[in-house]
């Protein structure tokens, strides 16, 4: 590998994992990469692989925080040395920036305060967020550390688009609005779109779609993100793996005074016992779950098609948001390898001009990127994100 003079290490700090990659900012180039999980348990494990090689895999300490796993990850680090002395900075992955933060920062104690105001609006993400930072700044103190945020993409929506119809004390005083999630994987898809369609930018009119565990949609009208699924959290919108996405907004209180959940069984259930897990009754796994639609079980193929049917309707309302449309994307785990939910999806979108190659639907998977649609067709591209790519290029505008 020839020597270049700077790396990012980037590190992404869910509540019980942390991936990790070490990553060039200007070409993307992977050559480490890891991801430490189970953590807090005593199955925890570690993986980790230079670029084109097998997983390495270690167990971790007993019951090991992020602390801990920093101190591994660091370790891990050590056996490539040479790579190591090239480090330059830290970029972290924070889910949640409120209205704080519209951009990426440098990470210091007044912006550790804010984030610690806004863990409130994302308990799961932001304080495991948190910790990551801290166990880094300990682990490379030498190392700029720069905070990249899911939200600051989304900093464009207008006023109509991000409020509730609440009392509007509650945004002022409180800041309910709708903040929008998976910022960096809908920014590196539309901006590698715009890139395949020849088109600038910033008149590109787009709607991605982001489908993995995680779901959501996003509206981007002239470069600028308009609308989209997620919320103040992110079980706004989609049907996703274990979350509901929309529902009634009285179904909690009923579920409480009715059924005699309390609210901590009703979050959980909305969190991790809905969406595809909740409506099959076998798993969040869209790759099972068509498997087991085709052997005929029609809870699984109920919950593809609910999938399905709230995906097209929220693109539906988005193209009348966003006006003529460039290109409709795919992207995330389920977006970049489901054959069967693109072809569901875009045929129930065929009155809109939208219409799929079935041989090109069939061979972008796996890391292919390219366009899927029909000639005549408005443009379908299935585009493998890369949110660490993004990560690193941000941090590192902090280096010159």
């Amino acid at each position: 590998m020839a020597a270049i003079s700077t790396y990012i290490l980037v590190l992404n700090c869910g509540s019980s994992s942390i991936k990790f990659a070490i990553i060039e900012p200007i070409t993307g180039e992977t050559p480490l990469k890891g991801l430490a999980e189970n953590l807090f348990t005593d199955n925890g494990r570690i993986s980790y692989a230079e670029d084109g090689e097998k997983d390495t895999y270690n167990s971790l300490p007993a019951k090991a925080d992020h602390k801990q796993t920093l101190q591994y990850i660091v370790k891990i680090l050590d056996k490539f040395e040479a790579l190591k002395q090239q480090l330059v900075a830290v970029g972290h992955r924070v889910v949640h920036g409120g209205e704080f933060f519209a951009k990426s920062v440098l990470i210091d104690e007044s912006v550790i305060s804010a984030l610690n105001k806004t863990s409130l609006m994302a308990p799961l993400h932001n304080p495991a967020n948190l910790a990551g930072i801290k166990s880094a700044q300990l682990a490379f103190p030498a190392l700029t550390q720069v905070a990249v945020f899911d939200t600051a993409f989304f900093q464009s929506l207008p006023a109509q688009a991000f409020l509730y119809a609440l009392p509007y004390s509650l945004y002022k005083e409180h800041g309910i609005r709708k903040y929008g999630f998976h910022g960096t994987s809908h920014y590196f898809v539309a901006h590698k779109a715009s890139q395949m369609l020849n088109k600038e930018y910033e008149k590109c009119n787009l709607i991605t779609a982001h489908l993995g565990n995680g779901c959501s949609v996003t509206a981007i009208k002239q470069g600028k993100a308009v609308d989209t699924s997620m919320g103040f959290t992110p079980l706004e919108g989609l049907i996703m793996g274990t979350r509901s996405g929309d529902i009634d907004p009285s179904l909690p209180s009923f579920m409480i005074d009715q059924l005699g959940y309390s609210a901590q069984q009703v979050n959980t259930l909305l969190n991790k016992e809905s969406g595809l897990l909740g409506i099959s009754q076998l798993t969040n796994d869209c790759r099972e779950l068509e498997q087991q639609a085709n052997l005929g079980n029609k809870q699984a193929q109920l919950a593809l098609d609910m999938f399905c049917y709230r995906l097209v309707k929220y693109i539906g309302a988005y193209m009348a948001v966003v006006g003529q449309l460039d290109a409709l994307i795919f992207t995330g785990g389920i977006g970049e390898n489901s054959v069967y939910i693109r072809d569901k999806v875009v045929s129930q979108l065929s009155h809109l001009g939208l219409a799929l190659n079935s041989d090109c639907n069939q061979e972008m998977r796996f890391g292919r990127s390219g366009a899927i649609h029909q000639a005549g067709s408005t443009c379908v591209f299935a585009i493998t994100t890369n949110e660490e790519w993004v990560i690193a290029q941000d941090t590192a505008l902090f280096m010159s």
